[in-house]
């Protein structure tokens, strides 16, 4: 190949390799053995309460990665857990706020009609770095303030991992 003909690969190929590189991105989640531990520690904190109550952790595509149970939690509160860190995910806002800017008369109160929608205290996201890696959602508590500060304790279980 003539060097003006090598120039002229070059020059071509340049743009394809820089699409290439745009064409991907790396995204980070919570490990399954952080969710575990902030599951487990939400659940002490609300059986050290006298709550018994269901914990779900999921990834920060909303798939759920743990779910505990106390045994005498009610036979709703995995399903509550699970779709409380969903849409603390999914608006990017924990369920407490969620609740409040979701009430009737409020520009967003149709929200509260989509599928999986809980928005009741009790679900947080979980971030690190400045990016979101998940979610966690407490429920079976006397109330989402109750949920929300068990939740909190999970979190707080992990802070220091998360902050990389």
């Amino acid at each position: 190949m003539t060097l003006k003909k090598t120039f002229a690969a070059l020059w071509l190929a340049v743009p394809l390799l820089a699409y290439a590189q745009q064409a991907t991105f790396a995204v980070r989640t919570i490990t399954p053995e952080a969710a575990l531990r902030a599951a487990r520690a939400a659940l002490a904190a609300c059986s050290k309460g006298g709550f018994q109550v269901a914990v779900a952790v999921t990834d920060r595509a909303g798939h759920p990665l743990v779910m505990l149970r106390e045994r005498h939690a009610g036979p709703h509160t995995p399903e509550a857990a699970t779709n409380k860190a969903y849409s603390a995910l999914t608006f990017k806002i924990d369920t407490l706020a969620l609740n409040r800017s979701t009430q009737a008369g409020e520009a967003s109160a149709g929200i509260r009609h989509l599928p999986r929608v809980v928005a009741v205290g009790g679900g947080l996201v979980i971030e690190a770095a400045g990016s979101i890696v998940g979610a966690i959602g407490v429920s079976g508590a006397p109330g989402g303030d109750a949920d929300d500060r068990c939740a909190k304790a999970g979190l707080t279980e992990i802070a220091e991992d998360l902050e990389l």
